[in-house]
C-alpha cells in the first residue's frame, strides 16, 4: 500500500517546503508524458490539484496571480507500458498501487484515455513552476520556475523537441 505518491520521491523536500500538506495526485491535469529514448522511462507533466498555501509561495509567485503549480514526475525502469486514447482536456487521478521487488503500477484510466506501466517505486519530482491558468485552461503562459537553471533557459514552457526540458528532470 502506498500511503501518499510524494513518499515514494527521492526529492521531496523542496514540495513539502511548498505544501503543508502536499496534493494527491488525484484531480491533476495531465498536460503531457513523455517517453525517453536512452532508456526505459516515462516523465508526466502535470497540475497538481490544489496550489500551496499564501504563507508558503515565494513572492515572485503571488505578484502576478499565480494558481497553478506544474511539476514533472520522472519514472524509471518502465515496462508494461499501455496507452490507448488522447489526453483528456479535464483533471483525471493518476493511481499508483505498490508491486513486489520495489515496483509500482501507475494507471491514469478517464473516459476515452487510459495510460497504464509499471516502474521503479523510486520517483523524481522536477521543473516546478507556477504560473496562472487561462479561462480555457491552457499552460501556453509565462511561468516562473523554482530552479535557477530553468529561470535562466525559460520564462515559459518550451517547445516538445527541448530534450534538456522534457527528457530530464
Amino acid at each position: 500500500m502506498i500511503s501518499h505518491w510524494a513518499d515514494l520521491t527521492v526529492d521531496s523536500h523542496l514540495l513539502r517546503s511548498l505544501y503543508s500538506v502536499i496534493p494527491s495526485l488525484e484531480s491533476a491535469r495531465l498536460r503531457s508524458f513523455h517517453l525517453n529514448w536512452r532508456g526505459p522511462a516515462l516523465t508526466l507533466r502535470i497540475d497538481l490539484p490544489a496550489y500551496p498555501g499564501p504563507d508558503r509561495v515565494p513572492p515572485e509567485w503571488s505578484e502576478p496571480g499565480h494558481d497553478t503549480l506544474q511539476l514533472h514526475v520522472y519514472f524509471t525502469a518502465v515496462e508494461d507500458l499501455t496507452v490507448h486514447g488522447w489526453i483528456p482536456s479535464f483533471p483525471v487521478d493518476v493511481g499508483l498501487t505498490a508491486l513486489a521487488y520495489r515496483r509500482v503500477l501507475v494507471r491514469i484510466a478517464e473516459a476515452g484515455f487510459e495510460l497504464s506501466f509499471t516502474s521503479s517505486d523510486s520517483l523524481t519530482v522536477g521543473h516546478i513552476s507556477s504560473y496562472r491558468i487561462t479561462e480555457t485552461g491552457s499552460d501556453e503562459v509565462p511561468h516562473t520556475f523554482v530552479s535557477r537553471l530553468d529561470t535562466r533557459m525559460f520564462t515559459s514552457l518550451p517547445g516538445t523537441h527541448e530534450s534538456t526540458f522534457y527528457a530530464r528532470v
